[in-house]
């Protein structure tokens, strides 16, 4: 088993929550709050009623999970692609097969949904949640005080299946997007590497990060807009009656390019997220080979 994958995808992982968390709170509050029609809207309304910590609400449970969920992406991506790899009869030194690294993609984006879900939710709820606490008036608190008090509030109040909410839509979110995500990633760096087989400059390590992740969003925004609906859908009236009912509704109501809402942001913010996310990553398994 290759554990520097699960060690390096982690570290990677921490960083790119770190990076781009405040463009996903804006990006969060797009697709589930029809009063805000745009991404400078949000931005102004967000810094004029909270101020910058409205941008980071919810953060402290994801920089955790997320680290546990892009050790198991990463790690699951390489020990599968290794199987795949030996099961062709291939050697150690051969290049790997296109089909063999968008399947262990697949696989990676699918294994971190069950670690994933339940800290989505919480972030998801905790981004969205805009009230403010005003004196002693219960109705104008905040339903959740924090990441924990969340997770257990949903909980207790939605059952432990609550916490996994919109799962369905995140595996169908995350298995195409990672597969995307870790195709483009070695294809650019095999078009831009100037050696075969050798490791690519930092300078195309983070370009096809940042390519690999815009293409990725682009393939995971519309199953993005329904897990977060779906997500959101307990914190007030209940709205969707399931998977399929959201994505009809939705529709409907507000037409197919609601299957779009946030793209343009999450395209911008997947470009730097995923080169300080490759580039960490690369560094942290380049120092462990290194010191095996």
């Amino acid at each position: 088993m290759h554990v520097a994958d699960f060690i390096a995808g982690s570290v990677g992982g921490a960083c790119g929550v770190a990076v781009g968390y405040p463009l996903d709170t804006v990006k969060v509050r797009i697709q589930t709050q029809r009063k805000l029609v745009g991404i400078w809207q949000c931005i102004h309304t967000t810094c004029r009623n909270e101020g910058v910590y409205g941008f980071y609400k919810g953060m402290s449970m994801p920089i955790t999970t997320v680290s546990i969920s892009s050790s198991v992406v990463f790690g699951t991506y390489r020990n599968v692609l290794q199987v795949l790899h030996h099961l062709r009869g291939k050697t150690e030194d051969a290049p790997r097969a296109k089909q063999d690294i968008f399947l262990a993609g697949f696989a990676g984006g699918v294994a971190q949904v069950s670690v994933m879900s339940p800290a989505d939710i919480v972030k998801v709820r905790l981004q969205c949640q805009t009230q403010l606490y005003q004196g002693s008036d219960l109705k104008s608190r905040p339903k959740y005080h924090g990441p924990v008090h969340c997770l257990f509030t949903i909980a207790r109040e939605e059952g432990m299946l609550g916490l996994y909410k919109g799962a369905g839509a995140l595996a169908l979110r995350d298995g195409p997007s990672f597969a995307t995500y870790f195709l483009v990633y070695n294809t650019v760096c095999d078009w831009l590497s100037l050696e075969k087989n050798a490791q690519p400059e930092w300078k195309v390590v983070m370009l096809a990060g940042g390519i690999a992740g815009m293409c990725a969003w682009s393939v995971g925004t519309p199953m993005d807009v329904i897990k977060a609906r779906l997500q959101t859908d307990g914190m007030g009236k209940k709205h969707y009656r399931g998977f399929l009912h959201c994505i009809t509704k939705s529709i409907r109501t507000e037409g197919p390019g609601v299957l779009f809402k946030g793209l343009t942001l999450n395209c911008v913010r997947a470009f730097p997220v995923n080169m300080a996310v490759f580039a960490m990553y690369e560094l942290v398994i380049r120092l462990l080979r290194t010191n095996s």
